[in-house]
């Protein structure tokens, strides 16, 4: 895959975020937390990602650029919030409790699970399949599993089987 590079400047600013943020945690939780790791190298619909054990955290890069400060806004305290969660509690639910409190509290940012960032130039083949009473895209990889038989894909509307629409 064809890694997309990040302007210095989103990289100066996130950093600035994430120190930012970083230092006000320490201050409200009275305790030092290291710097953790940024990579731009998260790939399809998801903004970022916490590697708990690897003090790490994985930014999408085509969605940083795309959504600029918005992003950092939002996307680098989400993540840095797991991370910090983790050093605090251990394991937890991930958007549980503590970390909304850390989201809230803490770095006065709404406690959203998921980003609200249009995905159509990261957007993978979908497939499309069905039920009784509509249509469903399913993931490259979601689709792959369904062919393995590992996993079968069930409407939560009316709980039927998705079943694969055959294209002629």
């Amino acid at each position: 895959m064809k890694s997309v590079r990040v302007p210095l400047f989103l990289q100066q600013a996130v950093m600035r975020t994430l120190r930012q943020k970083l230092t006000h945690a320490s201050h409200f939780l009275q305790q030092r937390f290291p710097e953790p790791h940024i990579t731009y190298q998260q790939r399809g619909t998801i903004a970022g990602s916490a590697r708990l054990q690897d003090w790490e955290i994985r930014l999408n890069p085509v969605l940083l650029i795309e959504n600029q400060q918005v992003f950092i806004d939002e996307v680098i305290p989400h993540e840095l919030a797991h991370l910090l969660v983790y050093h605090q509690f251990g394991q937890v639910d991930p958007h549980g409790k503590e970390w909304r409190f850390i989201m809230e509290t803490i770095f006065a940012v709404p406690a959203n699970r998921t980003h609200p960032f249009p995905v159509h130039s990261v957007r993978s083949k979908t497939f499309t399949y069905y039920c009784r009473c509509q249509q469903h895209e399913l993931t490259i990889r979601q689709h792959n599993k369904v062919l393995r038989g590992k996993n079968c894909y069930v409407c939560r509307q009316c709980g039927e089987k998705l079943t694969l629409l055959e294209s002629t």
